[in-house]
């Protein structure tokens, strides 16, 4: 049933690419996690929505603290992170440029205390669990202190990703940790360890972007236009079946639709309407007070060009 199912989304996205199954692919790979906001990638591949839009794309799990080593070593072409990182990737000599928004979190990223933590301000002198500096947990941990008076350096930073991080906090290690969906639900479902002091709905700054190496677009733009088309016919595809697109993400991070689903609901994936207007309005001003706080705190040693990192030519 579930193939028939994939076999009928293909068909379907092939039709809505304007002819047949294409006869000549363009590889890409692809570098993701296993964060709820990147899913409809998985999606798009398992579909076969890629493949019908003229892409063979391999996704690669690789952690965030290493996904620009991996783009500059050639491994991956394209990533998919946080709207901050691609500043400090850019910062560090990786240049790449972002051309479509994928997510932006609504809860689905946050940070979970132990119940004698009062207030974020309680935190000044504690250990907190996050990925390493350069990565949306690290950041996000930089954004809620800074609100709060604070800096990474009132605190002891356990660099750890963020399903080893809830896993952690779980199990009674550290004060706090950072983390996201699907591994924050894992909190969620066990108040006796802690709970979540602070989410992005507290504060708004996680928002996922999909960029590639400047070489690979300059190279193949026809492809990375399939790319942005591919992800919002995935989104098109979980309009018309949820509980099977929801099915089908949720197996790769090992969770049942109805589990996916639960995660889902802390995000909003963004359609090409609202890409359109978000990189007109809400990315320029975020991009320059995210790139002064990672400034701030050493993350960066200058500000690259902010114009030169993005390319929305793909979302018209």
């Amino acid at each position: 049933m579930m193939s028939r199912w994939l076999a009928g989304a293909a068909f379907g996205c092939a039709l809505a690419a304007g002819g047949p199954l294409a006869a000549q692919e363009t590889k890409v790979a692809i570098g993701i996690s296993g964060w709820t906001g990147f899913a409809p990638l998985t999606l798009a591949k398992e579909a076969g929505i890629f493949k019908a839009n003229g892409l063979d794309v391999t996704l690669k799990k690789v952690p965030q603290a290493s996904r620009h080593l991996a783009i500059a070593s050639g491994d991956i072409q394209c990533a998919a992170t946080t709207v901050e990182t691609w500043i400090v990737w850019n910062a560090n000599g990786v240049p790449t440029r972002q051309i479509f928004q994928l997510d932006k979190s609504y809860g689905a990223d946050g940070m979970v205390t132990r119940g004698t933590v009062a207030s974020i301000k309680d935190l000044k002198g504690k250990t907190v669990a996050a990925s390493a500096p350069g990565t949306s947990p690290y950041f996000a941990l930089a954004w809620m202190l800074g609100k709060n008076g604070l800096t990474t350096k009132d605190v002891t930073v356990v660099n750890m990703e963020p399903g080893p991080a809830a896993q952690a906090f779980i199990a009674g290690q550290n004060d706090a940790a950072m983390t996201y969906e699907p591994y924050l639900s894992s909190v969620r479902a066990k108040p006796e360890a802690g709970k979540i002091i602070a989410t992005t709905l507290d504060y708004p700054m996680v928002m996922d972007t999909f960029g590639c190496t400047p070489d690979f677009l300059d190279k193949n733009p026809k492809a990375a236009k399939a790319l942005a088309d591919s992800y919002f016919q995935a989104l098109d595809t979980i309009g018309k079946d949820q509980a099977k697109a929801f099915e089908i993400m949720g197996s790769d991070v090992k969770q049942t639709g109805e589990q996916f689903g639960g995660s889902a609901k802390f995000l909003r994936w963004q359609d090409k309407a609202a890409n359109q207007s978000f990189f007109k309005g809400e990315f320029v001003s975020f991009s320059k007070e995210a790139a002064q706080l990672l400034l701030d705190n050493g993350i960066i040693k200058q500000i690259p060009d902010l114009t030169k990192i993005v390319d929305t030519q793909y979302i018209q």
